[in-house]
Formats: structure tokens, C-alpha cells, sequence
């Protein structure tokens, strides 16, 4: 093929072809396409030396900045410019893209006018990555709802497992004929609601990785010491009933400031769910033990056990969505990831460590609220 053939059909291709000669300078090496008229004031003819972006094609002005260095570096691939718009003489609007390249020791640069082809095409991808960034945001919302689901009816569920143990202490009682009766229905209405509220649980099993971001309020930061007395308080006939105990560590110091950064209830949820599992592995007779310590800007939080300790297959994966140990005594296989995206999305952290003698001692930390007053000082 002759070159003037190949400099027809860049023409025809709406390619203008120009040989760098020096910085900012280039020579015509092709016939021009239809469009440089457009955009040209002065009429350009083959061969003829022109300057960029000085007299012509001021829009190639940063592209020339990286087509400098790519040309003195001696690249093998093209460089291009990405799709610009501008607009010509009369005020149309022209999608365009440069290419700076070697070809026979020369450096060469292409400006092409694309086609209405070609810019739907890049339209429809530029759609697509929107849509897939609408469709995130969607499960992101329903993530947040199924969370939000969960922590609901697992609230429900603790509460009715508190009542029953309860109703289960009246039956030690001496009740009348008519007593008993009434017992008995209550009894079978929450043992009902019970089972109305696993099904539900066992429904939500969709993905979850987020909560909402909490807002702290400095003053009135939720009281770990209240919180743990709290939970203990609901949870303690449920203990009781299974010849178990659960107690606070009797050497806590209650003059000193338990306030952490949080909020109550979702910091009882997570006492809640820490005592539950530690109760779920323990045997009668054992004791579940709630400390509080204080570390520096930290308030340190335990619920440790007497129970068989954590399987070492689902060690590595225990704070992991729907992670159950072999028994599969759990509810949902939700509750420690629960707790593990609720501490670390307030700056804490969270994990478990194996109890001398047998046993687990499960563990959280978060930021004392006096931390943040202070930081709130300095600042």
C-alpha cells in the first residue's frame, strides 16, 4: 500500500495524522479529515509545520505534557488521551481522543474525531459501572435493614428466653389448681413465640457487613458497670434454672468512671450475646464470670467460663458470619459477628482467649468516653 493510499484512509478513519518535531511543533503527514476545518481557522495543507497548543488545538494542551514524557522514554504501547469534548467554530459539540505513539523511529501523533458509535458505546459503559454502583448501594441499604432485623429479634428472643426461665421457676412454687392452669398457657405461648421467632431467624441469612455509623454523645455515653449489672440481672434466672451461675467479678472498683464510647443497648446486646454463648457451652454447676477493668484510655470488658473451650477448626473463623461450633447450640450464627463489627466500628476490639484450667474467656475493649473529652480539648 502506497502512502498516499494509507494517508487517504486516515483520512476517511477521521484521523489526523502529525509528526512531532519539536516540543510543541508538528508537521502534517496525511491528508486531513473533514473536521479539521472545523476546528481550524487557518487553512492547514500537507507537510505544513504547525504549532500546538499555541495555534491549533489548544485542547491537546495537557495531553502534550504526558506525551513529552512518553515519547523521550521510548515507549512500546500507545498512550491515549481518554475521550474530551470541545466544541467547533460554530458552537457544535465533538467527542475526540489523542494517541501518541512511535512508528518508524518517529513520533507520531493521532487526534481522532469518534463516532457516534463509539461514544454510545462508552456511554453504555459508563451506565453500567453507575448501575453497579446504584445496585451496591442497594444491598449496602438491605444490609443494613437485615442487621437492623436481626438485632431486633434477637433482642425479642432474649427477653422471651429470660421469661421463660421464669415461668419455669413459678412451677417450683405452690400455686393454686387455677394457677397452674394459667401457667401452663403461658408456658405454651411463649414456647410458640419462641419457635415463631427462630423461623424468623433462620429466614435471615442474607449477607451482612455493616452497620449504620453511630453518632457518640460524649455526655451521655452508656456505663459499662450499669450495663453489665443490667444484663446480668435479665439473664440470671436462665442461669439459675439450669443449676448455673453467673455473677460480676466481686473485685471491681464501682467509685471508678465506666463511661465508654457506644450506645447502651447496643452495648448490652453485645454483654447479652457473650453471656448466652458462654452459657450455651458450659455444664451445670459452672459459673460465668463478667469483669471490668480499667487499661489506660481503654475500659476492658470479659465474660469468661467454665465450659468445654473453643473448637480449634472454627478458632480462625469464630467472629465470621454464621460460624457455629459443632453442637450448633447458637441461634443464628450472627451473634459474635454481631459484636465484632459493632466494637471495631466504635474503635474497639474484640476476640477470645482460651481460660487456664478449661473454659474460654471472651473479650472486648473500648475507648473510655473521657478519651474522647479529651481529645475534644486538645483539638
Amino acid at each position: 500500500m502506497s502512502e498516499s493510499e494509507t494517508a487517504e484512509i486516515f483520512a476517511v478513519l477521521d484521523i489526523l495524522v502529525l509528526e512531532r518535531l519539536d516540543v510543541g511543533k508538528f508537521k502534517i503527514t496525511a491528508n486531513q479529515p473533514q473536521w479539521v476545518r472545523r476546528f481550524c481557522r487557518q487553512k492547514l495543507n500537507p507537510e505544513m509545520e504547525i504549532l500546538i497548543p499555541y495555534e491549533e488545538f489548544s485542547f491537546l494542551e495537557n495531553f502534550l505534557i504526558d506525551a513529552e514524557e512518553y515519547w523521550s522514554n521510548s515507549h512500546e504501547k500507545p498512550l491515549k488521551s481518554g475521550i474530551w469534548t470541545d466544541l467547533d467554530i460554530s458552537g457544535e459539540e465533538f467527542h475526540f481522543e489523542a494517541s501518541a505513539l512511535f512508528a518508524n523511529q518517529k513520533k507520531i501523533l493521532l487526534i481522532e474525531l469518534l463516532t457516534d458509535a463509539y461514544v454510545e458505546k462508552h456511554s453504555l459503559i459508563q451506565q453500567a459501572r453507575e448501575n453497579k454502583l446504584n445496585h451496591q448501594n442497594i444491598i449496602k441499604e438491605n444490609q443494613k435493614k437485615e442487621v437492623l432485623i436481626h438485632c431486633i429479634v434477637h433482642d425479642i428472643a432474649g427477653q422471651l428466653s429470660g421469661m421463660n426461665c421464669c415461668l419455669a421457676l413459678l412451677e417450683l412454687e405452690n400455686l393454686t389448681e387455677k394457677g397452674k392452669e394459667r401457667l401452663e398457657i403461658g408456658i405454651k405461648q411463649t414456647i410458640k413465640q419462641e419457635m415463631l421467632i427462630r423461623e424468623i431467624l433462620k429466614a435471615f441469612s442474607a449477607e451482612v457487613e455493616s452497620l449504620e455509623s453511630f453518632t457518640n454523645d460524649i455526655e451521655t455515653a452508656p456505663d459499662a458497670l450499669v450495663s453489665a449489672r443490667d444484663v446480668i440481672e435479665l439473664l440470671s434466672p436462665t442461669f439459675t434454672m439450669n443449676k448455673m451461675r453467673l455473677q460480676l467479678c466481686e473485685d471491681i472498683d464501682t467509685s471508678a468512671d465506666w463511661q465508654v464510647v457506644g450506645d447502651k443497648s447496643r452495648l448490652e446486646r453485645i454483654l447479652a450475646n457473650l453471656i448466652e454463648n458462654a452459657f450455651r457451652h458450659s455444664p451445670q454447676q459452672s459459673t460465668v464470670t463478667v469483669n471490668l477493668q480499667q487499661q489506660r484510655e481503654y475500659i476492658f470488658l470479659s465474660v469468661e467460663d467454665e465450659g468445654s473451650g473453643v473448637p480449634e477448626e472454627i478458632a480462625d473463623t469464630l467472629f465470621q458470619k454464621f460460624t457455629q461450633g459443632n453442637k450448633k447450640s447458637g441461634k443464628s450464627g450472627l451473634g459474635l459477628y454481631f459484636c465484632k463489627i459493632t466494637v471495631e466500628r466504635w474503635g474497639g476490639k474484640i476476640g477470645f482467649t482460651p481460660r487456664e484450667g478449661g473454659g474460654s474467656i471472651f473479650w472486648f475493649r473500648l475507648l473510655k468516653a473521657d478519651s474522647l473529652r479529651n481529645l475534644e480539648f486538645r483539638i
